[in-house]
């Protein structure tokens, strides 16, 4: 499949050391907003949405996620930024992340996983709901796509905030959001992360169901030196969900 030119852009001071942030599936880069105050002080910010998030273009067919790698390297080989550090969250922006830190080595000084795992877990369930996505839309899947996203007590907190993400998903291309999915689930990462030799961080929610912290420890304890943490009081997107702890830890460990 031939590679997609990825919408992306830049914030942040353009000689600081670049930072990497990979949406999850079904989100766009807006989800990094609540990471933005902070990691802009002294790193320049390379943000992408994957292909059919945003502006990013849908080619026919399905896709690997050798594929959604491939477009993230593309990207990194025109841009040519050096050795960046790779943040990825939920399953769309760890396989990506764990691909780059196996297969472009030199181009990932530091790696972070936000809701990480090494393999999709009820693959069969996301199979379907890929499969209907493509047949009726995306508001077909809006509520169980985004069910895991928060916890009820944020919910009930912050409804604006997850409307807003809930309108962000129903945006997104279905065929995109179908064939990333359809990717992920085919994809098993156990057998690749041995081999990641750059200094690691995975990062899971207390409450998360979709990924549970047990899918973050085991991808931490196969990666070579990992360290793994788990935020309290945060489901899914923790990154919005407890942006004050989930800052502190991207930047004790991307920073460096």
């Amino acid at each position: 499949m031939a590679v997609v030119p990825l919408q992306y852009r830049f914030d942040g001071p353009p000689e600081g050391p670049v930072v990497l942030l990979v949406p999850p599936f079904g989100a766009k880069w807006t989800v990094w907003e609540p990471q933005m105050p902070e990691l802009t002080r002294s790193l320049r910010v390379l943000r992408v949405n994957h292909r059919g998030h945003g502006a990013s273009p849908v080619p026919p067919g399905g896709a690997a996620v050798d594929d959604l790698g491939a477009d993230v390297a593309a990207l990194l080989d025109r841009l040519d930024p050096g050795p960046v550090r790779v943040v990825g969250a939920g399953m769309g922006g760890s396989a990506v992340a764990t691909w780059l830190a196996v297969h472009r080595a030199k181009r990932v000084h530091r790696l972070a996983y936000v809701a990480g795992a090494a393999r999709l877990p009820r693959a069969g369930d996301w199979l379907r709901t890929a499969a209907r996505a493509r047949t009726e839309g995306m508001a077909a899947v809006r509520a169980e796509a985004t069910l895991s996203w928060f916890t009820p007590g944020f919910a009930e907190e912050r409804p604006d905030v997850v409307r807003r993400m809930g309108e962000e998903l129903a945006g997104v291309d279905p065929s995109g959001f179908a064939a990333c999915w359809e990717a992920a689930a085919q994809a098993d990462q156990f057998p690749d992360i041995s081999r990641i030799r750059a200094p690691a961080l995975v990062v899971s929610g207390e409450h998360d169901a979709m990924l549970p912290p047990g899918h973050g420890r085991r991808l931490a304890a196969g990666i070579p030196g990992a360290r793994f943490e788990q935020v309290r009081g945060a489901a899914h997107l923790a990154g919005v969900e407890r942006p004050d702890r989930v800052n502190e830890l991207l930047l004790a460990h991307v920073a460096d």
